[in-house]
């Protein structure tokens, strides 16, 4: 195996258990909601608080990965999340759920710019895309791994137990990252010559990293990643906050029906993503970085939005379930593209403008987050899915003027 592969599988394993992190509340809502005696808003709200001290964190977290090295910066960033994803089974009530929650965000919001901006040094850009696929695929086999782990452990144990288990896995990652992991493929010692040269030659890393990050803001391209990454992630965060209470109470699946069928939609897009970066290097390969990032994300974003509808509009759960697994599949179609985007426009500064991007979708995120609990109280739980929809629809349109040729120089 090269040596910037034995790199992509502890990033991925970082990628899983991040997830892991991240849904284990979604899979534990319903035992959460019941004993701490929170309302469908207040739970909208807990899910929400997440996304925005996550999204807020984001850009300062990618730049100083920029600056001090994705090393350093991971090691700080999973210990913190490690320690009040164990802290989240000593909550409570709503407040103090509420700011462990906020804590927990702020830890998250430095693994994938951080993680960006390893790949960026240790692939060849060529290899973006693929290398993006299989961070993302890992995410999503985390959370469709989170309700097959953590159900059990909440039945037999108590949900507090499952979140102290979730926490002692990312302390360990830190342990071994910290010895084995360096900065720079030329610090390593069991790279060969010949990979090394490889990496140094093709990795295309134009350095602007002694502009400032309101400096960005000035160019369009990244403006309209921003947006597009905004209507992307109200999807994405719609199956990682929501889906499991969507499923029980907007589609009728029972908790024993939910333990199989929540992994299913994950599945499906672990599956997406790995299609995704892997067609968009062949694209790029084949019709050039412009035309070759942007097919791919066009149709996957168009089809999931168009599936989401679907999925509201009907009242046989199975086949609501089916438009929701496949739709989750093509929406994450654009996951590791519109990061490998983001490197490719980015260079040097690829932690920053992948921590903007990001921050953008994750403003999305807690919106919809947030929105959602309101809107099935308000109506029914399907309303705001066909909401989703029309903005992933959105998000497809927004693909044919991103170029990711024109480098943020």
């Amino acid at each position: 195996m090269k040596k910037r592969h034995e790199v992509l599988l502890v990033l991925s394993i970082l990628s899983l258990i991040t997830f892991l992190d991240r849904i284990a509340i979604s899979s534990a809502g319903e035992h959460i909601t019941k004993d701490l005696g929170l309302s469908t808003a207040q739970w909208g709200w807990i899910l929400g608080i997440f996304t925005l001290s996550y999204g807020a964190f984001e850009v300062p977290s990618g730049l100083l990965g920029d600056k001090i090295g994705a090393k350093k910066v991971l090691i700080r960033v999973v210990l913190w999340w490690s320690a009040f994803t164990v802290l989240t089974g000593f909550a409570t009530g709503f407040w103090s759920l509420f700011l462990i929650r906020f804590l927990f965000g702020i830890g998250e919001a430095g693994a994938y710019p951080n993680i960006s901006i390893a790949l960026a040094k240790w692939f060849p850009s060529t290899e973006r895309g693929r290398a993006q696929a299989i961070i993302w695929a890992a995410s999503r086999l985390g959370a469709a791994l989170t309700p097959l782990l953590v159900i059990p452990i909440q039945r037999n144990f108590g949900w507090e137990v499952s979140f102290y288990v979730l926490g002692l896995a990312g302390a360990l990652w830190v342990i071994f990252w910290a010895f084995w992991y360096n900065e720079e493929p030329a610090q390593a010692k069991d790279i060969s010559e010949n990979e090394l040269q490889e990496i140094l030659s093709k990795r295309q890393l134009d350095d602007h990293t002694s502009r400032s990050f309101f400096s960005f803001l000035k160019h369009k391209n990244l403006w309209l990643l921003l947006i597009m990454y905004f209507c992307y992630a109200s999807g994405a965060y719609f199956f990682q906050g929501w889906l499991p209470k969507y499923l029980q109470r907007g589609k009728g699946f029972s908790e024993e029906e939910l333990k199989m069928v929540t992994s299913l939609p994950f599945l499906f897009a672990a599956a997406g993503c790995l299609t995704g970066g892997f067609l968009s290097d062949k694209c790029v390969n084949r019709f050039g970085r412009t035309t070759g990032r942007r097919i791919i994300p066009v149709v996957g974003l168009s089809v999931s939005g168009i599936l989401l509808i679907a999925c509201a509009l009907t009242d046989n759960k199975e086949i609501a379930l089916i438009f929701l697994s496949v739709g989750g599949a093509f929406m994450d179609f654009t996951a590791p593209v519109s990061w490998a985007v983001a490197m490719d426009i980015g260079g040097k500064s690829s932690g920053t403008i992948s921590g903007a991007m990001n921050t953008a979708g994750l403003t999305g995120a807690y919106i919809t987050t947030v929105s959602f609990g309101y809107l099935a109280t308000s109506f029914n739980y399907n309303t705001p899915v066909w909401l989703i929809g029309g903005m992933l629809l959105f998000g497809s349109i927004l693909w044919f003027w991103i170029d990711a040729e024109k480098k943020l120089t």
